[in-house]
């Protein structure tokens, strides 16, 4: 117990005093989460959209491999990713692997599978005959599509921060692509890591803490637009 107060007391010195070092890792953190997120949110939905309101051969093997995405272990992205990045692999010309492009994609691929998921469950969640009645009104299928998003608002949201949850909290794929290097790649949980391994378990406790802290303000500013949106 006197390990957690000091975790604690160690927090609250590093926050009070805006240590260099750990002010850069969180707002690090802050950024590839948040970009991943966005690079999420613009594909996922997309591709939620386009299962949710189209009939096609192997749909359903498309939705399969979602819901299965939506459990997808960041090491095995890690390792793809890395793979994929890796000198001599597809893309190793761009010479991204160990860099912050790199945390951003895994995360990215991470969270989309959740986001679509979520998407396509609120979506489908809508009366059916809500597209025929709208088109009926003589609204033109970007009108609808998004008055069918404006609907299914509050579900999008909450995909929104699952997807925030899923990227930040991430430390497998994020360690494997991006190396833990100080000044350059190191995040908030790859930090922990690395602390824990050294036996500063003071620190680990202190960036721990701070990283509730961060991932609770993020989505209490989401879930308060959520909420301030539900229907009374």
């Amino acid at each position: 117990m006197e390990l957690v107060w000091e975790g604690i007391r160690k927090a609250f010195d590093l926050l009070r005093t805006l240590d260099p070092e750990v002010l850069g890792i969180t707002l690090f953190t802050l950024k590839v989460s948040l970009l991943a997120t966005l690079a999420s949110l613009v594909l996922g939905i997309g591709t939620g959209v386009a299962l949710a309101l189209n009939t096609f051969p192997g749909r359903r093997l498309a939705i399969s491999l979602i819901n299965t995405g939506m459990g997808l272990p960041p090491v095995v992205v890690g390792l793809f990713v890395t793979i994929l990045l890796w000198r001599n692999g597809p893309l190793g010309v761009l010479e991204l692997l160990y860099t912050p492009s790199a945390i951003i994609l895994a995360q990215t691929v991470i969270a989309t599978p959740i986001i679509a998921g979520i998407s396509l469950s609120a979506l489908q969640q809508l009366p059916p005959d809500l597209r025929l009645q709208i088109l009926s009104l003589g609204a033109t299928r970007t009108q609808m599509l998004w008055l069918l998003l404006k609907e299914a608002r509050l579900p999008l949201l909450a995909a929104v921060m699952a997807g925030f949850g899923g990227v930040i909290s991430e430390v497998g794929a994020s360690l494997m692509v991006g190396g833990n290097i100080k000044g350059s790649t190191r995040v908030l949980t790859t930090a922990t890591v690395m602390e824990t391994g050294k036996g500063n378990f003071d620190v680990a406790i202190a960036l721990s803490l701070i990283l509730l802290a961060l991932t609770f303000t993020v989505n209490a500013v989401l879930t308060h637009i959520q909420q301030r949106e539900r229907p009374r």
